[in-house]
């Protein structure tokens, strides 16, 4: 039977895990991982998340009954699954739970959990928080990003070494624009490369330079990337998803767990490692270590220089002014933007004619 709780001490403040006992991962390989478990994962890599997450409004993917054979995330179409996204700050938070307030697509506004100590982060995995999604903001700013998120996500007939290949042409291009790009795994079967950026401008121009760096990756591999909104157009390419810079969309922190039954965590690379290694090396029980040795490779994503986008804004000035490419389609939940195209698959859009 699990224990009811125990207290354990981070940073100096006292926080509660109820039933530490409580199955998490029960499939994991060796043994099934406990609440205590992720709460110390959690611990053991505390620069690291704490550094992905430090004041950034972050919404928390809650998994408060483990991640078992058949558990389903909750949907906007369906809200009764076993798991769910926390949007605004739960009920009951203690007061060292601070938030940052966020205006949704819609307009409506939110007041999010914003770390600002680790504390918070053991709170939250208390909470069954697996995976962090942190906006591209800080506090004092969460209307202008300071990051530029590149979203390498495999196609069906793709796979995480097609997704390296792309990055390393994405790594030369990002040379010759002296960005200095992050790597990490997603946790999945992708690659995410982070880029920091000065927050001088909002989220359709930071969407708006990804749109443009995304067609000159298209250019450089056209058999090899596509940013293809729909999937019936992508094939088995490379997506860069230009939406993950659209506002309230989001991507899964450095050092996040992924809610997959070997428990995979999202995990900072080297440039120089990437081809050498498999998104399944990396999982609560092996990255600890692997943290103690090279510290947080993410570090110069909230220490380091920020870049500037203005030439990937005259990129896309180009592109709509040369080759007559202009926006690209939002997510389905969003309002109709301005001067976005018609928001049909092209599919349905050929059997309306």
């Amino acid at each position: 039977m699990a224990s009811p709780y125990i207290e354990i001490e981070v940073g100096g403040r006292s926080v509660r895990v109820s039933n530490p006992d409580k199955p998490y991962f029960p499939d994991f390989p060796g043994r099934a991982l406990t609440k205590l478990d992720v709460v110390r994962y959690f611990l053991a890599v505390g620069d690291g998340i704490l550094g992905a997450l430090r004041e950034r409004p972050t919404t928390l993917e809650r998994w408060p009954g483990g991640v078992f054979e058949g558990a389903k995330l909750s949907t906007r179409q369906d809200n009764r699954g076993d798991a769910f996204y926390q949007k605004r700050i739960p009920k009951g938070a203690p007061e060292y739970v601070e938030t940052a307030r966020i205006a949704f697509p819609s307009g409506r506004h939110a007041d999010e959990v914003a770390p600002t100590e680790l504390a918070v982060v053991a709170w939250a995995a208390n909470l069954g928080t697996l995976t962090f999604h942190p906006w591209p903001v800080s506090r004092p700013d969460v209307d202008h990003p300071d990051q530029l998120r590149i979203d390498l996500d495999p196609q069906p007939g793709t796979g995480f070494a097609d997704a390296v290949r792309v990055a390393h042409v994405l790594r030369g291009l990002l040379d010759e624009l002296g960005f200095q790009g992050y790597p990490k795994t997603s946790g999945g079967r992708g690659l995410h490369v982070y880029v920091p950026i000065e927050p001088r401008w909002d989220f359709t121009q930071a969407r708006r330079a990804l749109i443009a760096l995304g067609r000159e990756m298209e250019r450089r591999m056209p058999d090899q990337v596509t940013i293809k909104w729909w999937k019936e157009e992508r094939g088995e390419k490379i997506f860069i998803d230009y939406n993950q810079m659209a506002r309230d969309r989001t991507i899964a922190s450095a050092y996040s767990v992924r809610p997959r039954p070997n428990a995979p965590v999202s995990t900072p690379l080297r440039w120089d490692e990437i081809d050498d290694v498999s998104p399944e090396d990396f999982t609560v029980a092996t990255v600890p270590a692997r943290f103690a040795e090279l510290g947080d490779l993410h570090a110069g994503v909230a220490e380091g220089p920020r870049h500037s986008i203005e030439l990937l804004l005259e990129w896309a000035e180009r592109d709509e002014r040369d080759e007559r490419l202009g926006d690209l389609p939002y997510p389905p939940d969003y309002p109709k933007m301005p001067g976005e195209p018609k928001r049909v698959q092209p599919s349905k859009a050929r059997d309306d004619t």
